[in-house]
């Protein structure tokens, strides 16, 4: 059976996970499956391949990732996004603040590439200002992203060897406690202008709660985004654009910002399909596929934790892969 692989879920009774158009009902969702470092590489290989994802626990050192999350928290703290009185690697929102003056970047906005912004300009734009400075951080874009843990393990999981490369651009996105949670999508949207292959590792930066806003994956998601690719390849043909226009994300046969739903509960029961979901804890990472599909919760951590996370993505340096990456990250940078 399809879903043998994936034990029904252990979630607390009484616990609800809210999406962009509300929760999910307790049949929506499921324990994502974890995969240990000890687990023989052949063994991650065929979980990959069959799940579209593979969950390892504890690949990253702990202290590595919450020196970054330290760092980034410090950096952002002049925007008064932090509770007075806490510590910057805790991460604690303030909640006396509204809470759309600290918009996450890449979520809820009508072109997911745009600048956004609150109802107090003055408070988001600082804040906004150094969540995309942080990607350019030495500690960030040199220590974190070209960590040789995870750059290793993804060559030897893929086999590429030496010619496995991190890209530049990635997105680091934060994510305050009720605001927008990410809708759903599959990352070869974004990715057209290279071949299927690239591996996107989801890194949590910092412990995520069950109810934290972590990224949440539909069963067997990835078999669903091929047949959806090559729909959307054979609508934008025979609408008549061209094979290059094609590889746009936000073509005519899309949701504006590229994706596939803004709302996961629907969408998950249009296709019939389970939502795997997990606390996640400093140190994990997610592997998942390009046409893997994710979206994630609203973040409603009981004790107001703002939720990091990363976005990394490594291809075959000796195959075509999408070039547009080669940058760092930019508002409007039209990917």
């Amino acid at each position: 059976m399809p879903h043998a692989e994936h034990p029904e879920s252990q979630l607390t009774s009484g616990e609800q996970f809210f999406v962009n158009d509300g929760p999910l009902a307790p049949g929506q969702y499921a324990d994502l499956r974890s995969t240990t470092l000890d687990t023989p590489i052949e063994e991650a290989r065929r979980r990959y391949k069959e799940d579209g994802y593979l969950f390892v626990k504890s690949l990253l050192p702990r202290k590595d990732v919450l020196k970054a999350r330290e760092e980034y928290f410090r950096l952002l703290s002049p925007s008064g996004v932090l509770k007075p009185g806490t510590k910057p690697v805790d991460g604690i929102f303030d909640e006396t603040k509204d809470k759309l003056d600290f918009p996450g970047i890449g979520a809820g906005f009508a072109d997911s590439n745009g600048r956004p912004t609150g109802p107090h300009p003055e408070v988001a734009s600082l804040f906004v200002d150094l969540a995309l400075q942080a990607h350019t951080e030495d500690w960030y874009k040199e220590d974190f992203c070209k960590h040789p843990a995870l750059r290793d393990y993804i060559a030897k999981l893929t086999g590429w060897g030496d010619d496995t490369l991190g890209i530049r651009r990635t997105l680091l996105r934060n994510n305050t406690p009720g605001n927008k949670a990410i809708g759903v999508h599959y990352d070869q949207i974004f990715l057209r202008h290279g071949e299927d292959t690239a591996v996107t590792a989801w890194v949590p930066m910092g412990d995520i709660s069950r109810q934290g806003g972590g990224l949440i994956y539909l069963d067997k998601g990835h078999t669903l985004g091929a047949e959806i690719e090559h729909d959307f390849t054979t609508k934008a043909k025979a609408s008549g654009l061209t094979d290059e226009e094609a590889k746009s994300a936000f073509n005519q046969n899309m949701m504006s910002g590229g994706l596939l739903a803004d709302g996961p509960a629907e969408f998950g029961k249009q296709w019939s399909r389970r939502w795997l979901l997990t606390p996640y804890e400093a140190g994990d990472v997610v592997l998942h596929s390009a046409y893997a599909i994710h979206a994630s919760t609203i973040n409603h951590d009981p004790d107001n934790r703002i939720r990091l996370g990363t976005d990394l993505r490594f291809v075959n340096k000796s195959r075509p892969w999408d070039t547009r990456w080669a940058n760092d990250y930019a508002f409007g940078d039209g990917v």
